[in-house]
């Protein structure tokens, strides 16, 4: 990767870390001594400001009295860090275009967002600069990512990994997350993440392609990822087809993940939004007013489509099935657009991650393809508590992934 110097003008041109004279280890000992990580700006670290995007929240709260929990166990294990990463504004977006910091260089689609809000996170890992990164998935902002930028990324069971001294977005949908283009390096951080592993056999299971899901990506999307559906299917036995959503509107899975979040985001930070005014990018505090509104009721409704989808997908995942659907809709977007031109895009990409958010259950996004030379990822998703599972799967499926797409091993 070049001397420290080279590394350093690396980072400044990315536009990933806040700080990027970083370098923090605690030991040389362990399965990752050695491996260098990127750190979303929602993970505490002892001594220093957490920032969540916003330089208002910067200066309004003082130093972390501890490192986050998980981040502690990855430097025990011998990992250095090296630089805390930009984000979206309190982690509520999935573009990556941070109004005030601005955004994160996506390395193998120039000039298209890098997604959000894990973006400094996946622009880091994207570009070798380091060999992992640490973000965070509520409705997405690691599996978008990675899918835009080419990489692997895992959304883990919902409380798989603590998420002490993680800053809250919405408790009931958190999950902490990483990227890496390496499989096999993937695994490993798993390893030391989870307190237990657990090996199964990618045999014992069955591939199901739910395709009112597929109906959300692009026509040149879905063409792009056949190449990675075959492989699977070469792996682990022919997929069987069904719609997931059997008798229900698609926008039925939509409605109760926006609203319980949102609920759960103004309980969270709505006190300290009121409190300070704190001046926001374009949109977001139209989102962040719009979650104030929520009532008792709504809420009500919402979680109750929330529990029935949630059960539904649980029952069916328990059989020993794995769903394979398209990431995203299609590639990272073009910098610069407004909030309407998005919104179509955006809101196919939230029906598309809604699954895992709203069941609690792991998710992995694997870069399989590309469109116009830019990254799309092949996700699959597993019961809860197979994340090692996925990530053995994608492990035996493809290699590296060192220009935002992997080359298959079967």
């Amino acid at each position: 990767m070049g001397s420290r110097g080279d590394l350093t003008a690396d980072i400044g041109r990315l536009n990933a870390f806040i700080d990027p004279d970083m370098d923090l280890s605690w030991t040389r000992e362990g399965m990752l001594a050695g491996r260098t990580c990127a750190v979303k700006d929602i993970f505490d670290i002892e001594g220093q400001v957490t920032g969540f995007g916003n330089p208002a929240w910067r200066a309004t709260h003082g130093p972390a009295r501890d490192t986050a929990a998980c981040l502690e166990r990855l430097l025990m294990d011998g990992v250095r860090l090296r630089g805390r990463a930009h984000m979206d504004e309190l982690a509520y977006s999935l573009n990556g275009e941070n109004f005030h910091y601005g955004t994160p260089l996506n390395p193998n689609a120039p000039g298209r967002i890098p997604g959000g809000s894990s973006s400094g996170s996946a622009t880091a890992a994207a570009a070798g600069v380091v060999d992992f990164a640490l973000g965070t998935d509520t409705g997405g902002s690691v599996r978008v990512p990675a899918s835009y930028c080419g990489l692997y990324g895992l959304r883990t069971t919902h409380d798989r990994v603590s998420r002490q001294g993680v800053i809250p977005l919405a408790q009931s949908f958190d999950t902490v997350g990483w990227f890496a283009r390496d499989p096999d390096l993937m695994e490993r951080v798993g390893r030391v993440l989870f307190v237990n592993w657990k090996v199964d056999d990618p045999a014992n299971y069955e591939l199901a392609l739910p395709m009112d899901f597929w109906a959300l990506a692009d026509s040149e999307t879905a063409a792009a990822l056949q190449s990675g559906v075959e492989a699977l299917q070469r792996l682990m036995g022919e997929a069987i087809t069904f719609d997931l959503s059997g008798d229900e509107a698609l926008e039925d899975w939509f409605m109760p993940f926006r609203v319980c979040q949102g609920r759960e985001i103004w309980k969270n930070h709505g006190a300290w939004v009121e409190e300070n005014n704190p001046e926001f990018g374009p949109g977001l505090g139209e989102r962040l007013h719009w979650t104030s509104t929520i009532t008792e009721a709504q809420w009500t409704e919402a979680n109750a489509l929330r529990q029935n989808i949630a059960d539904k997908t649980n029952r069916l995942l328990k059989t020993r099935t794995v769903l394979v659907i398209p990431t995203a809709p299609g590639p990272a977007p073009e910098k610069g657009q407004d909030a309407a031109a998005l919104e179509s895009f955006r809101y196919r990409a939230l029906q598309l991650t809604g699954i895992a958010g709203l069941s609690g259950v792991p998710q992995i996004s694997l870069p399989l393809g590309k469109v116009d030379g830019c990254p799309v990822g092949l996700s699959l998703i597993a019961a809860k508590g197979c994340d090692e599972l996925l990530l053995t799967i994608a492990a035996r499926l493809a290699g590296a992934a060192p220009n935002g797409l992997a080359s298959l091993r079967v």
